[in-house]
């Protein structure tokens, strides 16, 4: 049975040109880049070779970013570091209800901890509104947080506004740019961010490894405390064959990301647009345009998403309902709930999220099985009425 994967939001496949640059130092180099000796000093030169490709491919200088073990951790070290290194300046975060839980579980240990959190809500479409953000703010604010692009709609928020606003204010700006990184340009300098999460594993690098860009000047704390690894800012010995991985995913985005990117959006544009003419009752979740390259976000009506998933899997199409770090829970999308989705629409969510091995042949295949299959789980329930306008 052919397979079809539509997950890269949730994870994508390591690059053949990742594995081989990262087999060496599983294998001959694989000393610890602390210790003096031959294998260290080349394991130690292989970690500064891939700080530079990551901070190339954000425009930042190779000491502004630091290792991590992925997107969670950076967004962890990210709050709580800048909470805890200016909460004698105020103890006031301003974060979204859509973020993803890695930022907002942080929030939530940080409020038990007498920090105050103000959590902006969103438009119809996912989408922040800066009025909003400058109305929030207060004298004891010191970190603001907004994630890049939304990873179970797609929805690309403003960020350049967000960190303009910030910056006027002397606050702090981090963004969850997991989603973004690799797939969208990003330069540091242009949008003022501060601090930046970036995760390999989402642009075809290894699990395992990620990023967290910090701009000279700001005031954090060590998140981990041992050694004194990536300049004393995060101990524990590095997992070179992942950053390696890493700095060669961000090289190879680098080179052709404007190439992929318009490629994804065609596809993108051709699957929504044939889901919508050939499927009754679907809304499109998330903006129509402001949107990631490979992110295809519905909900239909009348099914339920979990019926709907293992139907496509059993026809080999891999897609998902959300995010994949919430997939086991029976609780409805925090985000489609931010966004007043209706109850019903949010049971038949469905992210479809396309990658560089996609092609039109299978986007064909997509439109040809899906509405049988939502037509069948229909006529199952009993429930669907035709005709009805999907709210």
């Amino acid at each position: 049975m052919r397979r079809i994967y539509l997950d890269h939001a949730a994870t994508t496949p390591v690059r053949r040109e990742v594995m081989e640059a990262m087999l060496p130092f599983l294998q001959e180099s694989f000393g610890n880049p602390s210790s003096p000796h031959t294998l260290g000093r080349e394991a130690k030169g292989a970690l500064e070779a891939a700080r530079l490709q990551v901070a190339g491919l954000f425009h930042a200088e190779p000491p502004e970013i630091v290792f991590t073990s992925g997107g969670t951790e950076s967004d962890n070290f990210a709050l709580c570091g800048v909470a805890w290194a200016n909460r004698e300046k105020g103890d006031h975060i301003i974060t979204s209800a859509i973020e993803h839980h890695a930022v907002l579980n942080a929030c939530k240990f940080l409020e038990r901890r007498g920090f105050a959190v103000t959590y902006l809500p969103v438009d119809r479409y996912g989408l922040i509104d800066p009025d909003q953000l400058r109305k929030a703010i207060r004298k004891e604010t010191i970190l603001v947080s907004i994630m890049h692009a939304n990873n179970e709609t797609g929805t690309i928020e403003p960020i350049e506004e967000i960190a303009t606003i910030a910056r006027e204010h002397g606050i702090f700006f981090h963004t969850d740019a997991v989603q973004t990184c690799g797939h969208l340009p990003i330069e540091v300098r242009r949008l003022e961010v501060d601090l930046l999460s970036a995760s390999a594993h989402k642009f075809y690098g290894p699990k395992g490894v990620g990023a967290l860009y910090i701009r000279h000047g700001v005031s954090i704390v060590p998140f981990l405390y041992g050694g004194e690894q990536e300049k004393g800012r995060r101990a524990s010995t590095e997992n070179v064959a992942g950053i390696v991985g890493f700095g060669k995913a961000a090289e190879l985005a680098a080179r052709n990301m404007q190439e992929e990117s318009s490629r994804l959006v065609s596809l993108r544009d051709r699957l929504i647009h044939g889901i919508l003419e050939s499927v009754e009752e679907v809304r499109l979740n998330g903006h129509p345009t402001r949107r990631l390259p490979g992110n295809a976000s519905v909900s239909v009506s009348g099914v339920e998403r979990e019926a709907l998933l293992l139907q496509l899997d059993m026809r080999g199409i891999c897609a998902s309902t959300g995010s994949a770090c919430t997939s086991s829970t029976v609780e409805p999308s925090h985000v489609l709930t931010a966004m007043g989705t209706p109850e019903e629409a949010i049971h038949g969510s469905l992210r479809l999220s396309l990658g560089r091995n996609n092609l039109g042949e299978e986007i064909d295949y997509i439109l040809e099985v899906l509405p049988g299959i939502v037509g069948r789980l229909r006529a199952g329930t009993g429930q669907f009425q035709k005709g009805r306008a999907m709210p």
